[in-house]
């Protein structure tokens, strides 16, 4: 029977890949041999199911209900031994040897408990004006810090790690198996000292001999202007501490825009509408717009001004995050036909219209095919899409 790995790590069938090693460090913590001593077959069990979950290979055996480490090659099993992963790791494996007669070969040696430390990612939000000028953010991170205590060195008072009685300090077992090409060595990490070639007996009360605790700490970053969502600022060395006290992972700060009442933004470009009322499209007029950084600037509305004309304003955009050049504002005028009229506003129009040239007619795709016309702008939004 094929053995239960998601139940081992405590997981669901479906779990992503975060949830596996979530699930996988905090037992590991609970049942690591320098902790609880006794419960050295629980943590390679342990190991082994997370080592699985981890291959996509082997998770993708799992789930259709087989066994990846007692899966034996088409046409014979291997005699007396292990699956097909432990004779594939012997001769891909690193520190793996093989050889008719079983010869020895050596493996990597015992590495450092010392490991650097996994980068953390914050989320901020931010409105769209705090991009533009650029603005100092309180965050809160929540990571692993150095263990006040032991300062990273996991153990408890004046003691000191030993050398592992497993693997004798080297941070690796060799064991012999039978293969169809006849006797394979194998090498693996010691399930005792998880490879470093000695444990801490008396560990650290306060993490557990980790070197690390957990600690919600409060920091200021400065969020450059012209910042987009997406983008993240990197903060060098502020990220989680590693293993045994490591050095630390960077903290990378993940920008979120809030929507704006009035800009649109596209890149370093801003858009807006102007609500312009038809006599004012017609005579010509002046509005005094805010830009997205509290200045004003004049929108010069031309006399004769049509629906879905568009008024650029070079440099009254966003500035780019690394030159600080400032993109294109597009003013967008709605023109607008009044709905209700008095009757001094309805004979003012009579006269304009008895007066005016303009009359209603069938717009032809000839006559409207010029810059400007009804058909050359339908082509020209069309064509944007």
């Amino acid at each position: 029977m094929a053995r239960d790995y998601y139940g081992i790590l405590g997981v669901p069938q479906g779990a992503s890949d975060q949830e596996i090693k979530r699930a996988y460090r905090k037992k590991a913590r609970e049942l690591h041999p320098d902790v609880n001593p006794g419960e050295e077959e629980r943590f390679k069990e342990l190991s082994t199911a997370y080592e699985v979950l981890s291959d996509p290979e082997k998770r993708r055996i799992v789930d259709a209900g087989g066994d990846p480490l007692a899966t034996a090659g088409a046409g014979g099993g291997f005699g007396g031994g292990g699956g097909f992963g432990d004779v594939f790791e012997a001769f891909f494996g690193s520190g793996g040897a093989f050889g008719g007669g079983g010869g020895f070969g050596s493996g990597r040696g015992p590495r450092s408990r010392v490991q650097p430390g996994e980068p953390a990612l914050v989320a901020i939000e931010l409105d769209l004006d705090e991009c533009a000028s650029g603005v100092n953010k309180e965050i809160t991170v929540d990571t692993a810090i150095l263990c006040d205590v032991c300062t990273g060195s996991g153990t408890n008072g004046d003691s000191k790690p030993t050398t592992c009685d497993t693997c004798k300090g080297n941070g690796q077992i060799q064991a012999v198996q039978r293969s169809l090409l006849g006797q394979v060595m194998t090498v693996r990490d010691c399930p005792t000292c998880h490879g470093v070639g000695e444990v801490i007996s008396d560990p650290c009360h306060k993490c557990g001999g980790d070197g690390r605790v957990r600690s919600r700490r409060t920091m200021t970053v400065r969020i450059p202007a012209g910042i987009e969502s997406g983008m993240r600022v990197r903060l060098a060395g502020q990220g989680e501490v590693g293993p045994g006290g490591g050095p630390a992972g960077d903290l990378y700060v993940e920008v979120a825009e809030r929507p704006h009442a009035v800009f649109m933004r596209d890149k370093d470009d801003l858009h807006c509408t102007l609500r312009v009322p038809m006599a004012d499209a017609a005579l010509g007029s002046e509005f005094a717009v805010d830009t997205i950084l509290g200045d004003q600037v004049t929108v010069t509305i031309a006399a004769g001004t049509q629906p879905g004309q568009v008024v650029k304003l070079r440099g009254q955009g966003m500035p780019h995050v690394n030159s600080g050049v400032r993109g294109t504002m597009h003013v967008h005028l709605d023109v607008v036909v009044p709905g209700k009229l008095d009757a001094a506003q309805s004979e003012a129009l009579k006269r304009f219209r008895d007066a005016s040239d303009d009359q209603i007619e069938i717009i032809n795709t000839t006559s409207a095919a010029g810059p400007g016309g009804l058909f050359s702008r339908l082509r020209n939004a069309f064509a944007g899409r």
